[in-house]
Parts: C-alpha cells; sequence; structure tokens
C-alpha cells in the first residue's frame, strides 16, 4: 500500500510528551496503525521522522545492502539510525515522545506534525515556522532545480 499523508497540524504535547494525533491524520494512518511506528531523528532538519513500519522497513532492505565494511557506510549507518525507536499510538490516539528525541528537536509544549508525502516530520512549532521562513526565498529556485526537468512534462509535471 502507498502512503500520501496530506496537512500540516499545529498540536500540543503534555508534560509527559504525549501528542494527540489529529483525527484527520489519524484517519490517513488508520491502514498501517494496527503497527508500529518507527521515531528517529531527521537527517537534515532539528525535527522528528515518524515513518510507518511498512516504509521503514522499504527503507532498512535498502540501506542493508550497504558494505558495512565501508567505513562511510557503516558511520552512515550508525548515525542514521542513532536513537531510532519504535512507537505506537495509545488507545486515545496520542503518540508518546522520547525525552531525548523531543530534546533534539527542541519540542517543549507547542509542535507541528507536518506530512511529508510517505512519512511525517514532527517539530518543535518556532523551528518549524523558521524553516519554512528560511526557505521561501529559494522555493522557486529549489522547485525549478527538483521539479523543473521538461522530460518529465508527459507526466504532469513542468
Amino acid at each position: 500500500m502507498v502512503l500520501n499523508l496530506i496537512g500540516t497540524y499545529e498540536c500540543k504535547a503534555d508534560v509527559k510528551g504525549r501528542v494527540m494525533v489529529p483525527a484527520d491524520l489519524k484517519k490517513q494512518l488508520a491502514p498501517v496503525a494496527s503497527q508500529s511506528f518507527v521515531l528517529k531523528r531527521a537527517v537534515f532538519q532539528p525535527c522528528l521522522e515518524m515513518y510507518p513500519m511498512q516504509e521503514w522497513e522499504l527503507l532498512m532492505e535498502k540501506m542493508s545492502k550497504l558494505n558495512r565494511f565501508n567505513r562511510k557506510n557503516n558511520d552512515f549507518i550508525r548515525r542514521f539510525t542513532a536513537g531510532v525507536r519504535t512507537v505506537e499510538l495509545d488507545a486515545s490516539g496520542r503518540l508518546n515522545i522520547p525525552k531525548d528525541l523531543a530534546s533534539f528537536a527542541g519540542i517543549q509544549k507547542e509542535l507541528v506534525i507536518s506530512s511529508a508525502i510517505n512519512i511525517v516530520e514532527i517539530w518543535d512549532k518556532k523551528n518549524y515556522e523558521q524553516a519554512i521562513d528560511d526557505a521561501a526565498s529559494d522555493f522557486a529556485d529549489l522547485a525549478e532545480e527538483v521539479m523543473g526537468d521538461t522530460s518529465d512534462a508527459a507526466n504532469g509535471i513542468s
């Protein structure tokens, strides 16, 4: 099953680090919610990424093909998987964010949960707004560079 998650949601964490997953997102995650999710540090931003287990397994299958006797590969795997946790939504639809991961992302009380196609990003609200503001001026150039290949015009991307 291919996930195509949509939406950005402002939420609040309680004192124990639990976040109520918004009803709309919970509905979108329903097909995979019976399995666990994997929560990890993002590579490029100070946020967390939550992978449905099936997406994580596809990624790990790809990473398992890396030669671990290559030092760079070994270092990458170690850093990529540092702090990784499996998490589940509780009976009330809450997600518990471990303290070390919340600390990495600077998450305190106000946060943003943002869909990123097949995964979910979890941000401290101020960091999210700053990242969006920082990227705004470069977004047109980035869009052209990433999506502007005219060879994709037949696919509706131009």
